[in-house]
């Protein structure tokens, strides 16, 4: 919301020497999120004066261009000797006699642009007429401005310009949080202003309204769920070619909008003085009574955008006899908009509830200024104000009458009323606010508070519907009396405890691959069915079912994930695309796996801890959420230099990540080739531990990794670290070292090439029993020599014993049992 400071001024007394920037900060200080500070015209530097066009030659040009040659009045103080100043203009929608803004020669516009007498087409050009754009005021550029005797008509040549067109001011722009409704308006802001200064506020909203009757625009409310107050005014004889009051324009312009006619351009500004949208309609568009409700499914509606809208059953509707005329609280009908032939305009001031508006915005994807306010919650008493004002602004600066019907269907919603204990915003905060100071600063916010005892009761004022518990009671004392003197105490921790097993555990695992040189990311658990396709799983995959988050935040991403493979991929994505091509990713993160029954649970108050049975019904309604490990490579994992070559990373890195992790956290794991989407299916690796399937590791499949966007032959890793974790040595002991010298064997053997090389290696390490300290591959041979379908695996067996130097006999027939037991079970044939 944007908050042009002279417009603040009008409602609230700030202090003469306030600026900007003291402004913001105690705005800031009160829950006002300020994100940014702007001066508009702070960049122009004068003489930008009033001109008069007193004479024009039209010369054309050899490059086809037709310039105009101009002797412009701009007063007595900057005119040359003759009367005047000669400006070369290439601009032609103006005429003798017409009144523009110059620029002379000293002076800066935006850019910035100075502007200095210089030679152009022939003549010395003294000066520059000025368009829209070139002064900041908008976007035209295809001819100059021309002032508006119907609003400029005490202007004269050499007035100041700037202070006529209001071309200086300051604005404070925030970022409105969605419980803060009310601030996006000026009202709104002028009155945490008032607060934030402790001076007076003027309600621009505070004035005499007619009493409803029966004489008013006739309207039907069908859907009341949806349309509590729906208010209209009739404008007639109003003339649709006056224009817009310049001050009034600039505000609209300075808040954010296009100022466009002045019908549009009042009920705009009165949206954004009260926080109430408003909408116009062409009366003589209209036929028959105006009608609220929820529209045919199907229903089709051509909105102002030109846009044609297929409608949900759920959407709201406002209709005539000819059918749908507008999207409730989103955006109007095309059939009866406001025109330049309008002179009968109907006003509508309508109440509708927040939930209604969010969803049909949502799901026609069309945010709007009026939308964007109903679905945080508008003031239910402001339609009859909003009207009135509407109106009154018409008739000032367009002429016509305001009829006297008043048309008022519905009633408000009934206020809310809250209790808390007096003393509860000193307990929560630590603060020492008394009671006194409680009740002052909830009545300074707007509540309407009673005492008794120690238990107060408020009533929030109606423009504020996000206080419904007492700790928001509490935060509105607070957010007054400062966040800055909340106490900084740390709580004192209880003797004897630290980390848990399982957290030392997790972090063992982080600190195991950051020394890997890998690193950790974060990202959102949100994931989409294009995932799943992406990822290659098929229809029946488990990973498929998911759990739909009520209210996503996209909808092209409503579940939650099941694998962490699209979030870790997308970071990587945007690595490799940013220039970071040699990446190591890695992750900790819960997926989420519903069970066979997915429950509900109900929403909770935050006044009172769950009884047994709601957290054993909570409980029940959350999905599994295992702790998953992931890690993702790409691009090299050795660098290359003067000790030799450096190597890409390769399926081999993901296992090895797997592998030390398991090392870390005192886990066997064993890993066995399968295939496993979104693994390539002859570089996938299954990871067990006793005997269960973990997780997977190898080499993405091409396809996954084109669909991501990640550099080929990307290496990944995922296992279910809580499984993993539950098997962990809580404390590893530390590696005994023998004193006497290794004893090493190396052998050679042809094995069908089916036969996985961990196996063998398992095998090998059995067979050779207690004795043998490492057994590495480090070898795989294929060939003529070994004939097809064998492949040599190549270990090399270190021996050591804790007492005693081995003999060559005791190292020989732990070899012998090892390639014996590797025999039997896998028919391996030793070379020689």
């Amino acid at each position: 919301m944007r908050a042009p400071l002279s417009w603040l001024r009008e409602y609230v007394d700030l202090p003469d020497d306030v600026t900007p920037t003291d402004l913001a900060h105690r705005l800031t200080a009160l829950g006002l999120k300020l994100e940014a500070l702007e001066a508009p015209g702070a960049d122009i530097a004068g003489p930008l004066v009033v001109g008069r066009v007193l004479s024009y030659d039209d010369e054309p040009q050899k490059n086809g261009k037709v310039i105009r040659w101009c002797r412009v009045d701009v007063g007595p103080e900057h005119n040359d000797e003759d009367g005047g100043r000669g400006i070369v203009c290439g601009a032609h929608n103006f005429a003798v006699g017409d009144l523009v803004v110059v620029v002379l020669p000293g002076a800066v516009l935006p850019g910035p642009f100075p502007i200095a007498a210089r030679k152009t087409y022939g003549h010395v050009s003294d000066g520059m007429i000025c368009s829209t754009k070139e002064l900041g005021l908008g976007e035209g550029h295809d001819g100059i401005l021309v002032l508006d005797p119907r609003l400029d008509g005490d202007a004269k040549p050499g007035d100041d310009a700037i202070e006529l067109l209001d071309l200086r001011d300051d604005v404070i722009e925030f970022e409105i949080n969605p419980d803060r409704a009310y601030a996006l308006s000026l009202r709104g802001i002028a009155r945490e202003a008032a607060l934030a200064y402790d001076v007076p506020f003027r309600d621009p909203a505070r004035r005499d309204v007619p009493t409803p009757n029966d004489l008013g625009y006739p309207v039907r409310v069908e859907a009341e769920d949806g349309c509590p107050v729906f208010v209209t005014r009739t404008v007639t004889g109003f003339d649709p070619s006056a224009p817009t009051p310049r001050w009034l324009a600039r505000r609209v312009q300075l808040a954010g909008m296009r100022p466009i006619s002045l019908a549009v351009d009042v009920t705009n500004y009165v949206m954004l003085e009260l926080g109430q949208p408003i909408h116009g309609y062409d009366g003589d568009r209209l036929t028959g009574p105006i009608v609220v409700r929820r529209a045919v499914e199907g229903e089709k509606l051509t909105t102002l955008d030109d846009v044609t809208r297929t409608l949900s059953a759920e959407d709201l509707l406002i209709t005539d006899d000819t059918g749908p005329i507008g999207l409730a609280g989103v955006m109007g009908g095309r059939t009866t908009e406001l025109s330049d032939s309008t002179s009968h305009v109907v006003i509508e001031a309508a109440h509708f509830t927040p939930v209604s508006i969010f969803r049909t915005a949502r799901r026609h994807k069309l945010p709007s200024e009026a939308s964007k306010r109903f679905e945080r919650g508008v003031d239910p008493l402001l339609p009859s104000y909003a009207a009135d004002r509407v109106a009154e602004l018409l008739v000032r600066y367009g002429g016509g009458t305001v009829e006297d019907g008043v048309t008022y269907v519905g009633q408000p919603p009934a206020g809310r009323t809250v209790s808390a204990g007096v003393d509860l915003p000193a307990r929560v905060t630590g603060m020492d606010i008394d009671a006194e100071s409680v009740v002052a600063h909830l009545r300074a916010v707007g509540c309407a508070v009673t005492v008794d005892g120690d238990t107060l009761t408020a009533v929030p004022p109606t423009w504020r519907p996000d206080l419904n518990d007492p700790y928001d009671l509490v935060e509105e004392v607070a957010r007054v009396v400062g966040y800055d003197g909340v106490p900084s105490v740390l709580p004192t921790a209880p003797a004897g405890r630290g980390l848990t097993t399982a957290q030392r555990l997790r972090r063992r695992v982080g600190l195991s691959l950051a020394g890997a040189g890998y690193v950790e990311v974060l990202t959102y658990p949100f994931v989409g069915e294009s995932d799943w396709d992406a990822l290659g799983l098929g229809a029946d995959d488990d990973r498929r079912r998911t759990v739909r988050v009520a209210n996503p935040l996209s909808e092209e991403q409503p579940v939650l994930r099941t694998t962490l493979v699209p979030g870790l991929l997308r970071t990587l994505a945007r690595n490799a695309g940013r220039g970071q091509s040699d990446v190591a990713l890695f992750e900790t993160a819960p997926v989420y796996l519903p069970g066979a029954e997915q429950r509900s649970a109900a929403i909770l108050g935050v006044d009172r801890r769950p009884s047994e049975d709601e957290w054993a019904e909570l409980q029940a309604a959350i999905p599994d959420q295992p702790l998953h490990l992931a890690v993702a490579l790409a691009g090299v994992r050795e660098n290359a230099g003067w000790w030799g070559k450096g190597r890409p990373a390769t399926w081999s890195d993901a296992v090895e990540a797997v592998r030390r992790v398991a090392r870390a956290v005192g886990v066997e794991v064993e890993v066995r080739a399968a295939t496993y989407a979104p693994w390539h299916p002859g570089r996938c690796a299954e990871v067990l531990v006793d005997g269960e399937v973990v997780g997977h590791a190898g080499e993405l499949h091409p396809t996954v990794c084109k669909a991501y966007g990640v550099p080929p032959r990307t290496a990944f890793a995922e296992v279910d670290l809580d499984a993993v974790l539950a098997r962990a040595v809580p404390i590893v002991p530390a590696p005994e070292f023998s004193t006497y010298p290794v004893a090493k064997e190396d052998v050679a053997l042809v094995v069908d090439a089916d036969v996985s090389a961990a196996a063998v290696a398992g095998t090998l390490r059995e067979g050779a029993g207690e004795l043998l300290e490492s057994i590495r591959l480090f070898d795989l041979y294929t060939g003529e020599q070994i004939g097809a379908g064998k492949k040599s695996l190549a270990f090399a067996l270190r021996f050591r014993a804790g007492d005693r130097t081995l003999t060559e006999a005791e190292t020989g027939a732990a070899r012998d049992a090892a390639v014996a037991l590797a025999a039997e079970r896998h028919g391996a044939v030793q070379r020689t």
